[in-house]
């Protein structure tokens, strides 16, 4: 029996809700800090904030779809956990790398743009 449409739909559900959910906090938390690095420019880091938030989704769940073209054929309930647990996993440490690399830029390059 093929496990895959099963595994899609956990993978997609569990990661969906994880993109979602970590890029609400992020967008909340970003302001105060984006804020931080430029006051005075309220208008400038809400923008900036939005188009953070709006790549973040772009990004993470593109790449999650495109992650199901790599599948291999699942054929037993381990092979789905681990298929499952392994794809989620990549797509989390693809969630941290992204955020710190976004700390990174707006911390090194931001005080530049502004003055």
């Amino acid at each position: 029996m093929n496990f895959n449409l099963l595994a899609y739909s956990v993978f997609l559900a569990m990661v969906i809700f994880i993109i979602v959910v970590v890029g609400r906090i992020c967008y909340r938390n970003g302001n105060i800090y984006v804020l931080s690095l430029m006051p005075g420019h309220e208008e400038l880091c809400i923008r900036i904030n939005k188009l953070l938030l709006i790549g973040y989704y772009l990004v993470n769940i593109g790449y999650a779809l495109i992650t199901l073209i790599s599948w291999d054929i699942i054929n037993t309930i381990p092979q789905l956990v681990e298929m499952v647990a392994t794809k989620v996993a990549v797509i989390v440490a693809l969630l941290a790398l992204l955020h710190y690399g976004n700390i990174i830029i707006l911390t090194k390059y931001v005080q530049k743009l502004i003055q």
